[in-house]
């Protein structure tokens, strides 16, 4: 199969009719219905059920979608990696970021990036660690700024970019000490706001096992996939969160930081670089090997 013939599938699935999908690709309809028949030709099966009311994928189309999809965005990957090093320093680069490289890294990284590459064009995508690590993998982004550990499928680089020790985001009417800190006990007592497991399985982990070992019981009373939101929870009165220093420099109305008494054995809060190994060097690897240290 042709990768013109991928990119045919996909536009009939997403638009629903071959006429449709014959006018958003702006080719004639009779060729993409062509095109169409050796692609099931060729694979031996039926791919459309074809009706008035348009055309619907077969279960055996249902059940490759997903695998075109992944292949066709690796192709337009390796696509633009090879007009990148064409260009030299010129191309595109897309990074996935989590909420927390707002701050301090990726201002860092993009004044660096103008430095030593000003005619490479940055896309920027603020994506959860799971939607990065799909990401990566489908190549729609070229590296990711994540949270580390991390699993991601293929041969990847790794680069640690920061490690920060973790403070108590608390609700302003909480009852806090003279010296400014808070206790386990004390955010055991008001439960915790927390990004889901699912999002950030080894971070979530280490603060319940932390709390346990203290001999803390401790709640999960609220959960929020991004740090804006959590900021919101602990506003309203959900519960205390442990989020990474680097919070101090906002200021949110309704909370305030604390630093936690006893908080030696809580986890950091790691964040790394994490993009695909190639045999040549990309965008990729000068954007991961950015000086961002404090100037």
């Amino acid at each position: 199969m042709e990768t013109r013939h991928l990119r045919y599938f996909l536009a009939v699935v997403d638009h629903g009719s071959v006429s449709r999908a014959s006018e958003w690709l702006g080719i004639a309809q009779p060729a993409l219905s062509q095109a169409l028949g050796r692609m099931e030709k060729d694979l031996g099966v039926r791919l459309f059920d074809r009706s008035r009311l348009g055309t619907t994928p077969t279960p055996a189309a249902a059940a490759i979608l997903e695998d075109v999809r992944a292949s066709v965005a690796r192709i337009d990957a390796a696509a633009r990696r090879a007009r990148e090093i064409g260009r030299g320093s010129a191309g595109q680069l897309t990074v996935g970021l989590v909420s927390s490289a707002l701050f301090d890294t990726l201002p860092r990284a993009l004044r660096e990036m103008r430095k030593q590459a000003p005619g490479v064009r940055v896309i920027l995508r603020e994506m959860s660690n799971a939607e990065q690590a799909e990401a990566l993998q489908t190549g729609e982004i070229d590296i990711g700024l994540m949270h580390t550990p991390v699993a991601v499928g293929g041969r990847m680089r790794e680069r640690q970019l920061l490690r920060d020790r973790l403070v108590a985001a608390v609700p302003d009417e909480f009852d806090v000490a003279a010296d400014g800190q808070v206790s386990m006990a004390q955010i055991a007592q008001a439960g915790l706001v927390m990004y889901p497991q699912a999002q950030l399985p080894a971070f979530y982990a280490g603060i319940l096992d932390a709390m346990r070992k203290g001999g803390h019981d401790v709640q999960v009373a609220q959960e929020a996939n991004r740090t804006l939101t959590v900021l919101s929870c602990v506003a309203g009165g959900c519960g205390v969160a442990l989020l990474p220093s680097w919070i101090r420099t906002m200021n949110f109305g309704g909370v305030r930081f604390c630093e936690v008494r006893d908080g030696q054995t809580l986890p950091s809060f790691d964040l790394s670089a994490i993009w695909p190994a190639r045999s040549v060097p990309t965008l990729a690897d000068v954007f991961a090997n950015l000086d961002l240290s404090a100037h």
